[in-house]
């Protein structure tokens, strides 16, 4: 990946329809350049997860996503067994000691065998490196999760009691995204390099449009923009992103709709408004958000 600026950033973002402004692409430049993981905070739809998957296709590396939920632990990102090719493969031994065949200790140190193993996403990373790692809503996980991650991305390495450690020969880039639903720690904090997104403003949100899908006429990507614009100053239960402006104007294309008007937004709302009282409360307020 030749990212030697923050201006080849953003040329390498912007080839593959990811539109970086210059304090995005600087972070990103510095994260690449000093083998940092880069922590992305910002409301949903942003383009968080949009950025580690643009980072991978310019690499031309796998994306290897770990999707954070509460309860996860080491283990699911880790590695784990697979128990039920083990319990075949004992059933097997357990026949050819019983024949004197097989020394029992020899049998016990095959079940924990490299192809009994099932890597999860971090030793995949490790692995498989070079690769981006998407560690998506990191605030979801707990305490102790985030403590396992710090340990992991402070020595590119995990121990597996049973075959050994394994050490990246090359760091795989890592972004990891939170919607901010609880404070990370400071620890993991001061790992990373960490940088918010927020929502663009209008002519870069039109400029995303035009970009990602090139299909949607500069009048119906300004209309369109301009609504959602208005609906992110609402008080919405989840006011939409740029995923959702995208959805939408890609929904209105399919329609054939070369112009927005006022029956035609309040039929396909439900491609950026995802609650009942926010499609309630917006359909409201379209004849206001339409003339404006």
């Amino acid at each position: 990946m030749e990212l030697t600026s923050p201006d080849a950033v953003v040329a390498a973002l912007g080839s593959t329809g990811y539109l970086a402004d210059d304090d995005l692409a600087t972070v990103v430049y510095l994260a690449h350049g000093m083998q940092r993981p880069l922590l992305l905070e910002g409301e949903p739809g942003t383009g968080k997860t949009a950025l580690a998957e643009a980072l991978a296709a310019v690499a031309d590396v796998p994306l290897i996503r770990l999707q954070c939920y509460e309860g996860i632990d080491a283990s699911q990102a880790l590695y784990d067994w697979d128990f039920p090719r083990q319990i075949l493969h004992l059933r097997t031994l357990e026949a050819a000691t019983k024949a004197g065949e097989l020394d029992p200790n020899e049998a016990e140190k095959s079940l924990f065998d490299e192809r009994f193993l099932l890597a999860r996403p971090v030793l995949r990373a490790l692995r498989e490196s070079p690769a981006v790692l998407l560690v998506d809503e990191v605030d979801r996980a707990d305490d102790e999760f985030e403590a396992f991650l710090l340990e992991v991305l402070s020595g590119w390495s995990v121990s597996i009691p049973e075959l050994g450690t394994v050490t990246a020969g090359t760091p795989p880039t890592v972004v990891l995204t939170s919607n901010r639903t609880r404070e990370l720690h400071d620890a993991l904090k001061r790992r990373c390099l960490y940088h918010w997104i927020d929502h663009p403003g209008l002519e870069r949100e039109v400029a995303i449009v035009r970009s990602r899908l090139p299909e949607v006429s500069q009048r119906l990507a300004e209309q369109v923009v301009g609504v959602v614009q208005q609906l992110r100053s609402e008080e919405l239960l989840k006011p939409p992103g740029v995923a959702e402006t995208l959805d939408w104007a890609r929904a209105l294309h399919r329609l054939g709709v070369e112009e927005l008007d006022l029956e035609t937004a309040a039929r396909t709302l439900g491609a950026v408004v995802k609650y009942r009282e926010d499609t309630d409360r917006v359909k409201q307020a379209l004849d206001r958000m339409m003339a404006g």
